[in-house]
């Protein structure tokens, strides 16, 4: 079960864009991340490092070659984290229509 919570380190626009875009796959390759989010390898690196952290990615580093690959993907605890947060978000959302309409 899924507890509905906001998450302030997923909440941060960056780090919600990045885990969004990784609960919508296994793994993800540094590049495309980097790529879809629009944030330097360090800046990535760095947030990506924050999430691991939390236990809410998990980094695979590995060779093709000689050239490095790095892949992340969400944890069970990041996906379970992310659902939650956007659960939080939409019952805000909810109680704010209903107070519109109250309004009215």
């Amino acid at each position: 079960m899924t507890t509905h919570r906001f998450d302030e380190l997923i909440h941060a626009p960056t780090r919600l864009s990045i885990v969004s875009l990784l609960a919508a796959t296994e793994w993800a390759e540094f590049k495309f991340v980097r790529d879809t989010v629009g944030l330097s390898d360090s800046a990535l690196s760095k947030q990506l490092t924050t999430l691991e952290e939390a236990g809410y990615v998990e980094i695979r580093k590995a060779f093709i070659g000689k050239r490095p690959r790095t892949s992340v993907k969400l944890t069970r605890t990041g996906r379970n984290a992310f659902s939650g947060h956007v659960a939080a978000l939409q019952q805000i959302v909810a109680r704010s229509g209903e107070n519109i309409a109250f309004d009215r």
